[in-house]
């Protein structure tokens, strides 16, 4: 099967789901949404808020070196991704006018992780490790709040 670099994090998230391999019984695969599809394009950080964290990559194309090193990352921790309540949107081509694209205004290559409640945590603009974003979404003081209830 061919598969492009647009669609690899449905790959991924789809074979790391049917191999098992994600944390504990009863989670679901980490969810990729991709922001050029006609259906998503007009998402916007309100859709999310409160029920969600977002994990926004973004390039300038999916062949970008950094944007692969972002995948193979996600990859080998989606399970902790999933534990914190991360989607992870992604948009690879600017042509496809995103609303996302728009509000977060990348230059090239950019992860933007944003809370539960719609404020911007942080940006990069180069790949950050799994372990890294646990750290940065750990630190916020609703995650301290679902991990004294035990969430």
């Amino acid at each position: 099967m061919y598969v492009t670099a647009r669609n690899l994090f449905h790959v991924i998230a789809v074979s790391l789901a049917a191999q098992g391999s994600l944390a504990e019984e009863g989670q679901t695969a980490l969810e990729i949404v991709d922001l050029t599809t006609e259906e998503n394009r007009s998402l916007a950080l309100e859709d999310y808020q409160w029920k969600n964290r977002l994990l926004v990559v973004m390039a300038d194309t999916g062949n970008d070196p950094r944007y692969t090193e972002q995948l193979d990352l996600l990859k080998e921790r989606a399970d902790q991704l999933v534990e914190r309540d991360v989607i992870v949107l992604q948009d690879t081509d600017p042509s496809a006018e995103s609303r996302l694209r728009s509000t977060l205004r990348p230059r090239g290559f950019a992860i933007v992780l944003v809370g539960k409640d719609g404020q911007i945590r942080l940006r990069k603009p180069f790949p950050w490790s799994v372990r890294e974003i646990g750290r940065a979404i750990d630190k916020s003081p609703l995650r301290q709040q679902e991990l004294r209830r035990g969430g």
